[in-house]
């Protein structure tokens, strides 16, 4: 499994990577307002497959992926 981690200080909500996600299950919350004043991009479900779209489109460096061990 796949885990999505969003740097919620970097992070300014301008939603590339919920355009660039071929799942959809990227999202930007504008109910939570972060110290930036924006919201922040999160997982409607952690489906992620890895493909890391999102990662790469990133402007910021804002979100990195990492592999559990639910796998196993």
């Amino acid at each position: 499994m796949v885990t999505v981690d969003f740097n919620e200080k970097r992070c300014k909500a301008c939603g590339l990577c919920a355009d660039a996600c071929p799942l959809g299950i990227i999202y930007v919350n504008t109910d939570r307002v972060m110290v930036n004043g924006l919201g922040c991009a999160e997982l409607k479900e952690n489906k992620c497959i890895g493909c890391k779209s999102c990662v790469t489109v990133c402007p910021d460096a804002a979100i990195s992926l990492r592999r559990t061990d639910e796998d196993k």
